[in-house]
């Protein structure tokens, strides 16, 4: 069968790698993909945005796919799975409904605690006085949120009430987020660690993938700016069996009812971002409607179970049937990103040494980057993600930072510490 891939990030070059690996697979086509996906076997790189679901739509019915899998949030909230579910498609993600999840925070933030599900408490706010007000009585730090899609860069954390007004202005002004910021969400902050737990979801059941962890800050140390993500692994340490099932019971499976008791049963990847707090009590940060990036790359390097018969049997509602299995490494991402990001950066830089960073442990996963002549060129803010497999944490961090060590280009930094938490776990 032919599949098609649609994004162009390191989340969408996993997904064709670990989908072309598949007997059931024939070609994928990555839409409009990278320079990593042009250079995949079985892979063909397609001229169509993400965001262009009429092209879209028009080349799966031409070409007959038979399954369609989307990476990116935007298309998804934009309702391309509508629009292929009228031309009976098989594709597989949320609706533009159920993708209201991630579209809207305030829309997720009302589900949370109309369905007792716990998280912060918040308030929502559409005027500039009103949010000033609500903030003048609330203590620091405080967590402000742009309610649209910000790319995973519309959170802001506010130590003082100067920086959270000038938040609140910034994203009600309409001039750095547009739309996604006409609203925001104002929310306590809360102390803890945070864990990433992604489910496939189809509609009426539930099939768990494995825990992770992503450092969103820019900088080491979990300062700077936040970010998409600047890496990620591979189980979680702190989730253990206990706390799994207690994320499952208080946070995964009241989130599907409440989606199927609203009338928008989520079918797709259903991802929770999680705070556990030192009291063991779990706190819901975020729902994305779709795999995080960069969580997906280290996740799927650890699968093997066949990811297309999963995405299939989601598609047809029978993942109470599937099973799925995990090689017993440890896994971990580190993202090298042009200097500047998530700010304005340098783009077209060529990046030196792929060929000397992949292995058979190492997966060089390609995000922003374009093929110019025969030269590969940095051209996003996140460009790559370097994961590597390890008999422990420590190990695929070490493997991972060497050959990150190998890669160069003009402009290109990473976080030095990906794993931190979890390698200080390990040694204790």
């Amino acid at each position: 069968m032919d599949i098609l891939i649609v994004g162009s990030g390191g989340r969408e070059h996993a997904l064709a790698w670990k989908a072309a690996q598949s007997p059931l697979a024939d070609t994928v086509y990555v839409a409009p993909g990278n320079a990593g996906t042009a250079s995949e076997p079985k892979t063909v790189n397609l001229e169509i945005a993400a965001d262009d679901i009429d092209a879209l739509c028009r080349f799966a019915k031409q070409r007959a796919i038979s399954l369609t899998i989307v990476g990116p949030e935007a298309p998804l909230a934009a309702g391309i799975v509508n629009q292929f579910a009228e031309h009976q498609l098989a594709i597989f993600g949320p609706t533009q409904a159920a993708a209201r999840l991630e579209s809207s925070k305030d829309f997720c933030k009302a589900l949370l605690q109309r369905y007792g599900i716990p998280t912060a408490s918040y308030q929502s706010f559409e005027d500039k006085q009103a949010a000033y007000e609500y903030l003048e009585k609330s203590a620091m730090p405080i967590v402000i949120k742009a309610d649209g899609l910000a790319a995973g860069k519309g959170v802001v954390i506010a130590h003082s009430l100067e920086v959270a007004q000038q938040a609140v202005a910034t994203m009600l002004s309409g001039d750095r987020f547009g739309s996604a910021g006409q609203r925001v969400v104002i929310e306590d902050f809360l102390v803890g660690e945070e864990i990433s737990f992604i489910c496939l979801a189809d509609g009426a059941s539930l099939l768990p993938l494995a825990s992770s962890q992503d450092h969103k800050a820019r900088d080491d140390g979990d300062c700077g700016p936040n970010t998409g993500g600047m890496g990620a692994y591979t189980p979680a340490p702190l989730v253990d069996q206990a706390l799994h099932q207690r994320i499952m019971d208080q946070v995964m499976q009241p989130m599907l009812a409440a989606m199927q008791a609203e009338g928008t049963p989520f079918s797709g990847f259903l991802y929770a971002g999680l705070m556990v707090m030192p009291n063991q009590q779990l706190s819901v940060l975020e729902f994305n409607c779709r795999l995080g990036d960069p969580e997906t790359q280290p996740i799927l390097m650890r699968l093997e179970t066949d990811l297309v018969e999963l995405c299939l049997a989601g598609v047809g509602q029978a993942l109470h049937r599937a099973t799925v299995d995990w090689r017993p490494q440890s896994a971990l991402g580190v993202v090298m990103a042009n200097q500047g990001y998530p700010e304005t950066y340098q783009k077209g830089s060529i990046i030196h040494g792929l060929d000397n960073a992949n292995s058979l442990d190492t997966k060089v996963f390609h995000a922003g980057t374009s093929l110019d002549r025969d030269c590969i060129t940095a051209t996003g803010g996140r460009v790559l993600c370097v994961t590597a497999l390890g008999q422990d944490i420590q190990q695929a961090q070490l493997r991972a930072y060497q050959a990150c060590r190998q890669i160069d280009w003009t402009g290109a930094f990473y976080r030095k510490d990906i794993g931190y938490r979890a390698v200080a776990r390990l040694k204790q």
